[in-house]
């Protein structure tokens, strides 16, 4: 009577706390399949946060996936040319770095600008004048070919002061050759403004008229243009080459100086496109 009266108590107690007995956990199947399908553990549920507590429509709104066609299409209309450069096989951050924002041109808004940097010094720009020489026998005519000679050290800049003296004397055509091939052919490295003038000499320039065109007011700022455009372009090795204040490219990128060319051709066509 006791014992029935004490597990009367008992239910009555469990019945006013809402609870249920535990069920005794199973013993663990010892079969492989049991082992590779665990048996679900029941977890706590966690307070849901501000995010987790919103309406059901809103949270579970799939995010809308990116379109690669509208993507592809908003780049081609902010730059046109891409399709074209693309088709010819030639990428963006490989075969040529895209200046952003672009570089305004010494050139006129219907002519696209190829800028040649380089150096009289430079092995790999003697080593290119051939293949720029022949390129510029078939350009179109609007392209607007400049050089613009680098000003890195005291030498470099002398070199780049004596382009500059012979392009104001009207002899630039005539000596820029010859003047590469001084220093790599005939081992004269022209590393004196002494020498550099006995080597205008040759070219029926005396002494004064070379030392007035030098020191000019017009050669020296011609020298701040280009140390500015080295800086502005990115310009860290020769040569470079860059078309129209927004593509930069070298021999190194493309893997060869007729390789280097085509994508110029390429870059040209592309942004006469947009132009036009």
């Amino acid at each position: 009577m006791k014992l029935r009266i004490l597990w009367s108590l008992v239910f009555v107690l469990i019945a006013a706390c809402g609870g249920r007995p535990e069920a005794v956990a199973p013993t663990p199947a010892s079969s492989a399949a049991a082992q590779d399908q665990p048996a679900a553990r029941a977890e706590p549920a966690p307070t849901p946060s501000a995010a987790q507590s919103a309406p059901a429509s809103v949270a579970s709104a799939p995010a809308a996936a990116p379109d690669p066609d509208a993507a592809r299409i908003e780049l081609a209309q902010a730059d046109p040319g891409t399709d074209l450069i693309s088709a010819a096989g030639f990428q963006s951050g490989v075969h040529f770095q895209r200046l952003s924002p672009t570089q305004p041109t010494s050139s006129g808004p219907d002519q696209v600008e190829v800028a040649e940097f380089f150096m009289y010094s430079c092995p790999h720009c003697y080593n290119f004048e051939p293949y720029i020489a022949q390129w510029l026998e078939g350009k179109p005519d609007y392209v607007s070919f400049v050089r613009v000679p680098t000003v890195w050290n005291p030498l470099v800049r002398m070199h780049a002061q004596a382009y500059y003296a012979a392009e104001a004397l009207g002899k630039l055509d005539e000596m820029h050759t010859p003047f590469f091939r001084e220093m790599h052919v005939n081992g004269n490295y022209l590393d004196s403004e002494d020498a550099i003038a006995q080597f205008f000499s040759r070219f029926g320039v005396d002494n004064k008229t070379f030392k007035e065109a030098y020191d000019s007011f017009s050669v020296h700022t011609k020298l701040q243009r280009a140390d500015e455009l080295t800086r502005r372009y990115r310009i860290t090795g020769t040569p470079s080459v860059v078309v129209n204040g927004k593509y930069v490219t070298t021999a190194s990128m493309t893997g060869s100086y007729e390789k280097l060319l085509e994508l110029v051709d390429v870059l040209v066509a592309a942004e006469h496109a947009a132009q036009n």
